[in-house]
């Protein structure tokens, strides 16, 4: 399955039987909680999955997103409706960079069929496609989540990575040359990872740049077929966006996927011992 499906598609596709499972990701880095938009207004039938709560483990050492608890994340899935032989798409705001995460949590899971709804939620409606506010009834889906579908490194290979081969930065620019850092102990970024902020996947719609425009973006970046690349963001959210991008880009695929430096930066500057570059040049 593609990993972005468009909203005339998906119309389409909820005509048909089985229809996809939707997941409301919506999500804001500094609030307010995306629920509080699902409750305005939602896909019908689609369930609010928190990203904090939900898809997350509890913030620590680890990183201020870590990968869920995988028995944890099975409940959330089930109870969302999820079944491993019926597809699912997932939604934010816009422009897809928290319902990525949903996307690779999934895809990490096992599943096969799982794509992001490109231009989220905004899309959706500046077409006129229909809304409600009706939330749907539990659900008892029988999705088995088995973890390590979708590669994940830590620091010691991150820092290998940024020198062998391609570690990509997602956040935006002044972040990644030390100039604030709002979120971490530590400004800067892994020696030798190279930016690619996940807003610019997107265009100001919210909707995906074309696969051949994102390719010669990443291969600008040093990344072709054959280099071994790695993302990372502020806490392992806005980083599987990247991911998303490189293979709606056909540079990486389902069956050989870029990594995901879960932790990030945030589980990076956590410790002293680490160095952090700063400025423009990867370093």
């Amino acid at each position: 399955m593609h990993p972005l499906i468009s909203t005339d598609d998906l119309m389409t596709a909820l005509g048909a039987q089985p229809h996809p499972t939707l997941l409301d990701v919506r999500w804001s880095l500094l609030g307010p909680p995306g629920r509080d938009d699902y409750a305005v207004g939602h896909l019908p039938g689609a369930v609010f999955v928190d990203l904090d709560g939900e898809l997350a483990a509890e913030p620590g050492p680890a990183g201020r997103h870590p990968l869920p608890d995988p028995a944890a994340l099975q409940e959330v899935l089930r109870r969302a409706g999820v079944d491993a032989d019926r597809p699912v798409v997932v939604y934010d705001a816009d422009n897809g960079s928290a319902a990525a995460r949903a996307w690779w949590l999934l895809r990490w899971a096992g599943h096969r069929s799982v794509a992001v709804l490109d231009g989220g939620y905004a899309a959706w409606t500046a077409e006129g496609k229909p809304t409600t506010t009706d939330v749907p009834g539990p659900s008892d889906g029988g999705f088995r989540v088995r973890p390590g579908s979708m590669p994940v490194i830590d620091a010691d290979q991150a820092a290998a990575l940024a020198r062998d081969g391609v570690l990509l930065d997602a956040r935006a620019p002044e972040r990644y040359r030390g100039d604030v850092e709002p979120m971490d102990p530590r400004a800067g970024h892994v020696p030798g990872a190279r930016n690619a902020p996940f807003g610019e996947h997107t265009g100001s719609t919210g909707k995906w740049r074309l696969p051949a425009e994102l390719a010669e973006r990443f291969a600008d970046l040093g990344v072709t077929g054959d280099t071994a690349v790695g993302a990372y963001c502020g806490s392992g959210v806005t980083a599987c966006s990247v991911l998303l991008a490189l293979e709606h880009a056909g540079v990486t695929d389902a069956q050989a996927p870029a990594a995901l430096y879960a932790g990030s930066w945030s589980n990076w500057a956590a410790d002293p011992s680490r160095p952090a570059a700063t400025g423009p040049e990867p370093g």
